[in-house]
């Protein structure tokens, strides 16, 4: 290449810079060859209308500038994504210290940003997956409960517009919607919910294989597997990492079992909520006290004894090989003998469970730090660290015993809130914590826009790219929207939607029952204390529910018209 060939490509990266708007850059970025074809076009008309003042200036900027910020924008990105299932902030030390230490998802937070404001626009497992394959909320994509829905393969993902702009894409591990992947390179899927020991996988082949192992590092293996084996390593890839970990019911590696044995676990200070004022959050049935199963959940397993998750526990356990359950019964077998020895009755049962299903949660948490590390190092030993984006959340929060709960689905604050962190490429200099409302329909666009591909106008959500940029966009939305559906189903949570702001939120619980719901999150963050009907909130009322209305409209979910006209 001629010294003034290599002038030309740098001035003409100072000109693209320039003259076209930075997000139309930066999506040509991944195609160099491309958008120097279309300049070289354009050039002879920009020399017309251009000072030479100017081309002194942009030549300068070029060879101070342009080699870094343009040359090295030329290889398309990668995007490693981490998704885990029932994984929540308060169990992450990179947001919550109270609990444990997670030092590789730290690593994750301290190369990269934190989203402090992240939450899902629908807390269930099947729903989350579809808003973040399509951008889109639950009642566009088809998707809206784990009970009556089949994920409609044929539609629009992220996925497949990542295919056609020329990323490999791949999924392994947990993948829960009900049909088989579209869109993937590569899958590897758990049916259903998956097991811990020894799972069955289904392969693009569409045959069933048994794989030895736990399943948190078969996953794993699996996919630094395809990365290493697998993969055209002339296309950049787009590697989704979807764990079953920590679903319930949290049954830990062998390696791990000893762990936090001896810590005592904090109790939520609404530990003992008694619901006053909350009609559905009375009703439900996922309490720790109450709906927490002995042998299915706390594993108190023993012939003489019977619960109704009994035979399900069995049959995970019934999994196991020889030597897991050698190394299993080790461990459990004198923990049962004086649980039942003890004979524990009412406050001090629930609080002897709360600790036991703390400390199970946690194990699984290890494994799954653990496994995240072998990613990084695997991606940073094979020098793709710095041209990858790496994204690690969960499809929903969690409760860990806050209003005396276990599960998810309500849209309080513990299960609509998600973590949400990413280790950003080379160039990106935002570190630190992000504190923009963001939600998962947020991660199609985004990944879109990493790639260079245009995001279709049919998708709800926004890109992320101007925050992982640095930027401060004045229009930033002020508020989220959330549906939840599934009811009547397992743990009786009532239908619901609502609007959250900074300050606010304001939930419709609606079907059986016509309740509403109003917290100040400033004052009562721990949303205990329902103001819906308490004087002097009224036009506050009056605006949240202008804003719901306004986010209905906006995203298409018709409900609020559909039970007005259900009551005349």
């Amino acid at each position: 290449m001629t010294r003034f060939f290599r002038a030309f490509i740098i001035l003409q990266s100072v000109l693209w810079n320039t003259f076209v708007h930075d997000s139309m850059c930066r999506k040509l970025y991944s195609c160099a060859i491309l958008c120097h074809i279309k300049l070289y076009n354009i050039i002879p008309l920009l020399m017309k209308s251009i000072s030479p003042n100017f081309f002194y200036t942009a030549a300068s900027f070029a060879v101070l500038g342009g080699l870094v910020s343009c040359q090295s924008r030329q290889k398309p990105l990668n995007i490693v994504y981490i998704m885990t299932d029932d994984h929540t902030s308060q169990m992450m030390s990179c947001y919550d210290t109270r609990y444990i230490e997670t030092p590789n998802l730290d690593r994750i937070a301290k190369d990269g940003v934190r989203f402090t404001n992240s939450f899902v626009s629908n807390s269930l497992s099947g729903p989350s997956r579809a808003c973040m394959l399509t951008g889109k909320f639950s009642h566009k994509n088809g998707f809206t409960d784990n009970t009556t829905c089949k994920f409609d393969g044929t539609q629009q993902t992220m996925p497949k517009l990542l295919q056609q702009a020329g990323y490999q894409t791949a999924i392994v591990g947990k993948w829960h919607l009900e049909t088989l992947p579209t869109g993937f390179d590569f899958w590897e899927i758990l049916p259903g919910q998956g097991d811990y020991y020894n799972p069955d996988f289904i392969t693009q082949t569409n045959d069933t294989v048994n794989k030895r192992g736990y399943v948190t590092n078969i996953i794993t293996d699996e996919s630094l597997d395809w990365l290493q084996n697998k993969r055209d390593r002339s296309k950049p890839f787009c590697l989704f990492i979807h764990h079953k970990a920590i679903h319930r019911n949290w049954m830990a590696d062998t390696c791990d079992l000893n762990l936090y044995e001896d810590k005592e676990f904090t109790y939520p200070e609404n530990f003992f909520d008694t619901y006053d004022g909350r009609l559905a959050a009375a009703s439900q049935e996922m309490s720790i006290a109450k709906d927490m199963d002995l042998i299915y959940d706390l594993k108190m397993q023993r012939s003489d004894k019977e619960t109704p998750l009994k035979s399900l526990y069995e049959q995970f356990y019934g999994r196991m090989d020889s030597a897991q359950k050698a190394v299993w019964d080790k461990f459990y077998t004198p923990i049962i003998d004086k649980f039942y020895k003890d004979d524990l009755k009412g406050e001090d049962l629930v609080r002897w469970k709360y600790q036991r299903y703390m400390r199970d949660y946690a194990k699984t948490v290890k494994s799954l730090d653990d496994n995240v590390g072998k990613v990084l190092d695997y991606l940073e030993k094979e020098g793709l660290l710095d041209n990858t984006l790496v994204v690690y959340t969960s499809d929903q929060g969690f409760y860990m015993g806050e209003h005396g709960w276990f599960d998810k689905r309500f849209m309080y604050e513990e299960s609509m809130r998600t973590p949400l962190i990413m280790r950003l490429p080379e160039g990106f200099d935002k570190r630190g914590y992000i504190p923009q409302l963001v939600q998962n329909i947020d991660y199609a666009p985004t990944f879109l826009e990493l790639a260079g591909v245009e995001i279709p106008d049919d998708i709800q959500g926004i890109s992320l790219m101007s925050l992982l940029r640095g930027e401060h966009p004045q229009d930033w939305r002020s508020s989220l929207y959330y549906h939840f559906y599934e009811y009547p189903a397992e743990h009786m949570v009532k239908r619901h939607y609502g609007v959250r702001t900074e300050r606010y939120k304001l939930i419709h619980f609606y079907d059986d029952i016509d309740q509403w719901e109003l917290y100040d999150l400033q004052t009562d963050p721990t949303e205990m204390n329902n103001l819906f009907d308490k004087p002097g909130y009224e036009s506050i009322i009056e605006k949240l529910k202008q804003e719901l209305v306004g986010l209905q409209t906006l995203y298409g979910d018709s409900i609020e018209y559909r039970l007005r006209d259900k009551k005349l």
